[in-house]
Order: structure tokens, then C-alpha cells, then sequence
């Protein structure tokens, strides 16, 4: 670390930082409210919220009340924020800077969802999100954030990352390549965190790391931006990654400052332009930055030779897709015409249109939102459609009180005093949607799915 560290910081500050508990951050889901909107929302909670410098959306939060898990808030529950820490908000603002407004952009390594999440929210739900995973155990949870936070724009890979540059050559205006690291900067949230650290082990990370960053240049088209990033702290996973691929392709590729990226920025900016966070400066957890433009193609790697197999999916017919367009209508759900409705046997899905030129060349695991079922009376809609597309405020929802949402949360059906006239009702709380209820006599059946039941304390009833 002391090798590592600029000649402005001190040792001692630094090993005082990794001591310290790292201080909690959240950040606001602008897809589903505003961030004037969430600060009024919440005033009354007791929360101390701390805005986060290079994030608009982004604040530290200190409670009085520690007791009600923040990820048990009806805030959180209902996809109004995603908890991540600071220094993670940093790559997707570096990746946004200077007005770039890329339309097909690549996560290579998303989950658990927060940098994907983030986004989505800067690209307003349109484009293409290729969002990969290479473990498998974490795809789900990949998916589970995306649609809590009401996202339609993400396609779902599960790959190694490095056959994106020869599977995809220079398909994306933007590529996010938040790389396997050592953690190095992450002691604050986990003290085990070093427990096997080696410095053979660092260069073999590193070794990953440019094949990683190799690929992801050859995936990425000519004027499109390049962010590398780690949550590790040393030069031969950070700077020394990024050199070769600058010292690799001298003619292809050039470096882009982050030097104002926010104010701040140069108490950890390194002589190159990147920004290489250690703990002490802001007081989060270390992380490393860099942001590079590709100037002119690259000699392209050779062909892959999977086979992808014939796409299960097919575009509706005009006719049947004004049917199921109408029949949406009627329980409030909308959408506009940056999606298209795709069937698979009986299955629904909203695919967008940006993604259609990349059928056929990849597998992906899951692409924009499930609609709906097809059955015999008509159309069983999805859970994580109501999410994506019901809106707030929305005129054919049923609110529900706090005792009420409540019990939605835990999979129990709800009894309210006026049951609503509609047999079928997306329930909401705080206008935010939470499901698609049933009318079953003076009950609402719940169809929240089981997989996301919640047990344990949950928000207060009294809000």
C-alpha cells in the first residue's frame, strides 16, 4: 500500500479509514421518483441524508432508528432506491460524462445489479443494457434488482466476459467493465477481505484483468467510451492494467481525464487522469477509475464457433398485438413504442427495439420485461410487468394502507374496508405499484411471487 499510495497521503490515515465502519449510502431510483420528490417523501423518517458528490442521486444516510433494516423500508421494497456504496456510483458518472449519451451500452460484470441499475436510470428506461454475469448463483439475484427498480431495457447474458470482443466486435457505444479484483479497497465492508491476499495472486487477477479489458475494447465501436474500474487499490490491477491496453493499441485508443468529473475529483486523480480513491480521501471505500475513448477500429479477433441456436421468440402479428396492447390498457399498463411484444408458446414478452440486432449472437439468458401468460380467459399478467410499467399515480390502481401493504409483502391476501369495483387491480402503496391483485369476494388474492415474501420487521404501519 505504501508503494501505492500518491506522496500526499499517509499511511496512518489510511489504516485509521480501513478501521472505521464504512458509512451506508443510497441511490435514488430516478426511473420510478424524483430526487426532490424521495427527499420529501422521507423527511419526516429521521434520516440524515449526505449528498454524494460525483452522484446527484447519490446520498450517505445516518438513522436514528437501525432497528427496521433499511432493505425492509417500503422505500427500498418498492424500488424507490438501491443501497451501493459511494465510491461504486463513480464508474456509471465517469461512463455519463461530459454529455456522452451512448444507446447500446454493456455491463460485463453486473451483478448484483447496482451499476446496471444506475444505469438504466441515466438512459431513462431506453436503448439496449447487456448486462453479464459469469456466475451463475448471481444472475438471479442480476434480476431480482433490475426488476424491483422497474427496468424494460436490459438483455441477460451468463459468460465468461472475455467472448464479448469476438462474439460482439464493436457493438457498443459504451462499455462498463467493473473487473474481478482483489477487494483491496473493501476491508471497511468485509475484514476477511485480505485474509487470502498474495501478490502472486494479484498477478494472476491481473492477468484475467487484460483479456478482460481486451475484450471488452474489441466489443466496443470506434467513438465509443471505455470505463475500467476495480474496488482494489493496486497499481498492477489498476494503472498498469489500463497501460497495456493503451501501450497494445497506441493508434486505437486515448485517454479521457476525469479530472473534473466532480469537485473534488483531483485529490485523487492520478498523473494519467484517472482516479485511483483511496479510503481516507472521501471517506468510502477505496476504488480505482479510468475512462478511455477508442479512436479507429481494431483488427477484429477471430469468429467464435458456438452455435447460438434458433431464437425461441417471434414479433406478434400486428392484429394480436393490438389485442394484448388493449387488453393491457384495461388494467393499466402501458407502454410506449421503444418496445415490442414477442410470444414464445404461451409466453409474452416486451422486448426493446434496440436489442433486435443482437438476435442470433449471443444466448441471452432473459430480455426486457415477461408480460404475460396466455390462457384460456384471456391473459395472466406478470408480476414484474406491474413493476415495469404501471407507473405511480397511476388511475386504475388500488392504494393500500400500511397494514395492508404489509401483509402483500409477506404473501398474505388483503382484506380492505371498501374493496376496490375491478376484479382485477394493481395494488399499490405510496403510488408506487407493488402487485396485481385478484377480487375474490371481499378479498384481494395475492399474487406477489414467493421467491420475494418478506418475513421479519418491515416499515412501520403508522408512516
Amino acid at each position: 500500500m505504501r508503494e501505492a499510495m500518491p506522496a500526499g497521503l499517509a499511511m496512518d490515515d489510511f489504516i485509521a479509514a480501513c478501521q472505521r465502519p464504512l458509512r451506508r449510502s443510497i441511490r435514488v431510483n430516478t426511473l420510478k421518483i424524483s430526487v426532490e420528490a424521495f427527499l420529501a417523501q422521507v423527511e419526516s423518517y429521521g434520516w440524515q441524508l449526505t449528498p454524494v458528490p460525483w452522484c446527484a442521486e447519490g446520498f450517505w444516510i445516518a438513522r436514528d432508528d437501525e432497528a427496521l433494516p433499511l432493505g425492509s423500508t417500503a422505500e427500498h421494497l418498492s424500488g424507490l432506491f438501491y443501497i451501493q456504496e459511494a465510491s461504486s456510483m463513480l464508474p456509471v458518472t465517469a461512463l455519463f460524462a461530459d454529455g456522452n449519451a451512448p444507446e447500446r451500452v454493456m455491463d460485463v460484470a453486473a451483478a448484483p445489479g447496482s451499476k446496471t441499475t444506475q444505469i438504466a436510470a441515466l438512459l431513462q428506461n431506453q436503448g439496449f443494457i447487456l448486462a453479464n454475469e459469469y456466475s451463475a448463483s448471481r444472475v438471479k439475484v442480476l434480476h431480482a434488482n433490475i426488476s424491483r427498480c422497474g427496468i424494460r431495457n436490459v438483455g441477460l447474458t451468463h459468460f465468461d466476459g472475455r467472448v464479448f470482443g469476438a462474439a460482439l466486435p464493436e457493438q457498443f457505444d459504451a462499455i462498463l467493465l467493473d473487473a474481478p479484483c482483489s477487494g483491496e479497497g473493501v476491508v471497511r465492508k468485509d475484514p476477511d477481505a485480505l485474509r487470502n491476499w498474495s501478490v502472486q495472486s494479484n498477478q494472476e487477477i491481473a492477468a484475467t484483468q487484460r483479456e478482460l479489458i481486451d475484450s471488452a475494447f474489441h466489443a466496443l465501436a470506434p467513438g465509443g467510451t471505455l470505463v475500467y474500474s476495480t474496488c482494489t487499490l493496486n497499481q498492477e490491477e489498476n494503472q498498469q492494467t489500463v497501460r497495456w491496453l493503451l501501450a497494445r493499441y497506441p493508434q486505437a485508443v486515448e485517454t479521457l481525464s476525469l479530472e473534473g468529473l466532480f469537485p473534488g475529483a483531483e485529490a485523487a486523480l492520478t498523473e494519467e487522469g484517472f482516479l485511483h480513491v483511496f479510503p481516507q480521501i472521501y471517506d468510502c471505500e477505496g476504488f480505482f477509475v479510468a475512462r478511455l475513448r477508442k479512436t479507429a477500429p481494431v483488427a477484429p479477433l477471430p469468429a467464435p464457433t458456438y452455435k447460438v441456436g434458433a431464437f425461441p421468440f417471434a414479433p406478434m402479428k400486428t392484429r394480436e398485438a393490438q389485442a394484448v396492447t388493449a387488453a393491457a390498457g384495461k388494467v393499466g399498463l402501458a407502454w410506449d413504442d421503444t418496445l415490442t411484444l414477442w410470444q414464445r408458446d404461451k409466453e409474452i414478452w416486451l422486448f426493446p427495439q434496440a436489442f433486435t440486432p443482437f438476435i442470433g449472437k449471443v444466448r441471452f439468458s432473459r430480455t426486457g420485461v415477461r408480460l404475460a401468460e396466455v390462457h384460456n380467459k384471456g391473459y395472466r399478467w406478470q408480476h414484474e410487468a406491474v413493476v415495469a410499467l404501471a407507473g405511480s399515480d397511476n388511475p386504475l390502481a388500488f392504494e393500500l394502507t400500511a397494514e395492508e401493504a404489509q401483509e402483500w409483502y409477506r404473501g398474505r391476501d388483503v382484506w380492505p374496508q371498501t374493496p376496490p369495483d375491478s376484479d382485477d387491480v394493481i395494488v399499490t402503496f405510496q403510488h408506487q405499484p407493488l402487485g396485481l391483485a385478484k377480487k375474490v369476494g371481499s378479498r384481494l388474492k395475492n399474487s406477489y411471487p414467493r421467491e420475494l415474501v418478506r418475513d421479519g420487521v418491515l416499515f412501520s404501519a403508522p408512516l
